[in-house]
């Protein structure tokens, strides 16, 4: 029963911020979601050209169906390479210390999520490119709009848990320096 009452009290108590980081520490806390939001904002980029097509009705001035097609392809496969390459390598080393990056939770939740559109996609843009299909940009919405909440939600809500003030909570400056990132 006391021992309740301690963790109770000591759950309600609130605790100290954090110092201020300086300007270096912050930069190497950081270092992670600078990274990721290189990456993220590619994607992003490239979601706005197609998804603006798609809801339009019209492709980008000056650009081919073909390149188009290819435009698809090369999001859906850098996404998929992408996200391969987190869930191997990077996943792993912060779901030591990171929840938010363990199996069951829900960055790979929001993977899985993500890929069950995206798998969608990608098929029926490689149909398209073979003469399989002819394109028809409402479909192309309509697949994109499946996957596309979670997307964003998903390309903000990892660049914040790699956040420096996020980050040191889980670990020194020292092992920020062997992240693999």
């Amino acid at each position: 029963m006391a021992e309740d009452r301690e963790a109770t009290q000591s759950a309600a108590t609130p605790q100290q911020p954090s110092p201020k980081l300086s300007s270096s520490d912050f930069r190497v806390y950081n270092s992670m979601a600078d990274h990721m939001n290189l990456f993220h904002d590619r994607f992003r980029q490239m979601w706005n050209t197609l998804y603006a097509a798609a809801s339009g009705g019209k492709r980008p001035k000056g650009m081919s169906i073909r390149q188009f097609l290819n435009l698809g392809l090369e999001f859906c496969q850098h996404l998929h390479m992408h996200h391969t390459i987190e869930e191997m390598h990077i996943f792993p080393v912060l779901a030591r210390k990171m929840p938010a990056f363990r199996t069951e939770l829900e960055l790979l939740t929001q993977h899985k999520q993500i890929h069950a559109g995206l798998d969608r996609c990608q098929a029926y843009l490689q149909d398209c490119t073979a003469g399989e299909r002819e394109l028809r940009l409402t479909e192309l919405k309509s697949l994109m709009d499946s996957f596309g909440t979670v997307l964003w939600a998903h390309l903000s809500d990892e660049v914040e848990q790699l956040g420096a003030e996020n980050m040191r909570k889980y670990w020194t400056l020292d092992e920020m320096k062997t992240m693999p990132m």
